[in-house]
């Protein structure tokens, strides 16, 4: 098997890394919810060595992430855990962090809401949960690539597509967290970053 690759991995580690750098300074233990190929983790695992980083997915993409992983050999870099956000119990982990790039608008709204119930069940006070991806806000696109990238993900599957930023701190709060920063990102992404209260 060969590793899994993302382009647009490569293209926002650098960018994304400028937030969560200072934003994890202080924290000890990450959950990146929806690992992917694995990319993130291990790029994210050696800049910020103070970190131990959990992976996680759906059991389907651990083999890639486990390819990444070995071939990285990062001692703060954990394999994958099985993760499927709306689990009732999700695997008992000792988190102050939580990351996750480009998940919301694959996930179905229910899976969403699964998700961020979940990250405020896990937080403790204090926790942060850094949300990386392209967000409309008050229901419009920020720009047109955002509207075409939209409809491309409704014609793969209707019940995926952008979510409102608007929608998701309603979720966030629900669950116990507080929208602290709000970080604009190239092409038309955010970093959004809740605090669990």
């Amino acid at each position: 098997m060969d590793k899994p690759y993302s382009e647009s991995c490569d293209q926002n580690r650098e960018p994304i890394l400028g937030i969560v750098g200072p934003l994890f300074a202080d924290r000890t233990a990450v959950l990146e919810v929806g690992s992917g190929t694995g990319q993130h983790a291990v790029y994210f695992g050696a800049k910020l060595p103070h970190l131990t980083w959990q992976t996680s997915d759906r059991e389907e993409n651990h083999p890639g992430i486990r390819l990444w992983l070995e071939e990285a050999g990062l001692p703060n870099v954990r394999p994958p855990l099985t993760l499927d956000v709306t689990q009732e119990a999700w695997p008992e982990v000792a988190a102050d962090a939580v990351f996750s790039a480009n998940t919301a608008h694959i996930m179905h709204w229910d899976e969403v809401e699964a998700f961020f119930a979940g990250v405020g069940r896990l937080l403790p006070t204090g926790g942060r949960f850094a949300l990386y991806g392209p967000f409309n806000y008050d229901y419009r696109y920020t720009s047109e690539s955002n509207e075409r990238f939209d409809a491309w993900l409704k014609a793969r599957d209707p019940l995926s597509g952008l979510r409102d930023a608007g929608d998701l701190d309603a979720l966030a709060h629900t669950a116990g967290m507080e929208l602290v920063h709000d970080f604009a990102m190239p092409t038309n992404n955010r970093t959004l970053c809740w605090e669990k209260r």
